[in-house]
């Protein structure tokens, strides 16, 4: 039996690439958002300083609706092409950016939460 991932086409491992670079945007855009509040607390809770975050959550409170529209766009867009890809994609490929899909989604449930 051939390899789904070994035959696709190159369009499929692209959209795999864009899966990956929006999930990487939409964590981004997450951290952002959950800076602010919910972020120092969970750092906090491991004995980390969060003393950086400041600066951060600053910036990240007055920008709080644009954080969450680019979160939303890049998570959604990710896990959209995630879920299309699953059978194309390498597995280990799939399972990381699955994974980092789900710290993202942590992040910005944590933001918008409690912001």
């Amino acid at each position: 039996m051939p390899n789904p991932v070994a035959s696709s086409p190159p369009a499929a491992r692209t959209a795999g690439s864009v899966a990956a670079l929006l999930t990487l945007g939409g964590i981004g855009a997450a951290f952002g958002l959950a800076s602010c509040c919910a972020l120092p607390f969970l750092l906090a809770g491991f004995g980390l300083g969060t003393a950086w975050l400041a600066g951060i959550g600053l910036f990240a409170v007055f920008h709080r609706t644009a954080f969450i529209a680019v979160a939303l766009i890049g998570l959604g867009g990710a896990a959209v092409l995630l879920w299309r890809q699953r059978r194309t994609m390498k597995p280990a490929a799939w399972v990381i950016t699955g994974a980092v899909w789900l710290i993202g989604a942590v992040l910005f449930y944590y933001g918008y939460t409690y912001v």
